[in-house]
């Protein structure tokens, strides 16, 4: 049998069923300022919509207002690992004590359905990783008065300019420091985050040439099926210490050393990136780089706050920095 659809509780029916005005029950659902309606009265009309099951119809609120009290996360087509939904989880909590709500989606190469800047109306759209003039132009045509990052990639800086950008860095200076200069770069296959596997290892390479002139001895994309080999390959080589792209990554190369009879961190010294819990799980525990993932997640919620409200921007403060966390593995 084919549903009935159920008809939805409008003010007009709270008015209806109290003798009031529609007027006098809008003010009061609406929590309109500046009316002077009797305590009495706003208690009865809040009584009777939660009698009669009324809820706010959002779409005319936002239609009204111009608001929709909804911001727009664009995120990378990347695996949600354990730094991402720590920062998710954190934006959400403090948008939503603002009043706010977050949404996020995902575009993927060749999809089909309709972006969500179009069908939700947010107030601000904010990108995980910078938005290509095209996407920033198709995004505004919609009515969306705020963009973040305003600019194409590329333009006036981006998300890589802030200090949780920086963990390859720390990596190699930490490694160095502790007299290891033949280096290795484990990397992730994962073509969804070949972009940032490949920043990473840029940077690293940069930091390690700086250092010491010298080059990344190999590099490699390890995984469960072939890091054995990979790591015997580079003790062979002279390897003798790796910069993993992530902690799973640096844990893979940690178990294949360790089988191997390979000493860590007398002969391989390893470090992750992230700082997942799995970094102090494994035994040796890993030497990592944190992120402060909750900081980043109450920073970009400031940041989309800032555009939706009018107030100034947060500044990118010790939150957002990438801090060394040393373990057994160096």
């Amino acid at each position: 049998m084919p549903r009935t659809a159920v008809k939805r509780v409008t003010a007009a029916d709270v008015a209806r069923s109290l003798g009031l005005s529609r007027a006098t029950v809008g003010f009061v659902l609406n929590d309109t300022p500046g009316q002077t309606i009797p305590e009495a009265t706003r208690e009865r009309v809040l009584a009777e919509a939660k009698r009669l099951g009324y809820r706010a119809n959002s779409a005319a609120q936002a239609l009204a207002s111009g608001r929709s009290r909804i911001i727009l996360l664009v995120l990378p087509d990347w695996p949600l690992e354990y730094s991402m939904r720590s920062h998710l989880d954190e934006a959400s909590l403090v948008l939503d004590q603002a009043g706010y709500s977050l949404v996020t989606m995902t575009p993927h190469p060749g999809g089909q359905a309709r972006p969500l800047w179009e069908t939700l109306r947010p107030d601000v759209v904010l990108g995980m990783m910078p938005f290509d003039a095209q996407r920033i132009e198709e995004i505004r045509a919609t009515g969306v008065q705020h963009v973040i990052p305003p600019t194409p990639a590329g333009e006036n800086g981006t998300a890589g300019d802030l200090g949780f950008a920086d963990g390859p860095r720390l990596q190699v200076e930490h490694l160095v420091e502790r007299g290891r200069t033949r280096l290795a770069f484990a990397r992730s296959d994962d073509p969804r985050i070949a972009d940032l596997v490949s920043q990473r290892r840029a940077l690293a390479a940069k930091t390690l040439a700086d250092r010491t002139g010298d080059g990344l001895l190999a590099e490699a994309a390890v995984s469960p099926s072939n890091a054995g080999a990979t790591v015997a390959e580079w003790i062979a080589a002279g390897v003798d210490g790796v910069i993993a792209y992530n902690d799973e990554i640096a844990a893979l190369v940690l178990g294949a050393a360790l089988r191997a009879g390979i000493q860590v961190p007398e002969d391989l010294a390893i470090i992750g990136h992230d700082d997942t819990p799995v970094a102090q799980l494994v035994v040796p525990s890993l030497s990592s780089v944190r992120i402060d993932s909750a900081g980043l997640g109450r920073y970009l919620a400031a940041l989309a706050l800032s555009a939706a409200t009018g107030a100034a921007p947060p500044a990118a403060g010790p939150e957002t920095d990438a801090q060394l966390v040393i373990r057994e593995t160096t």
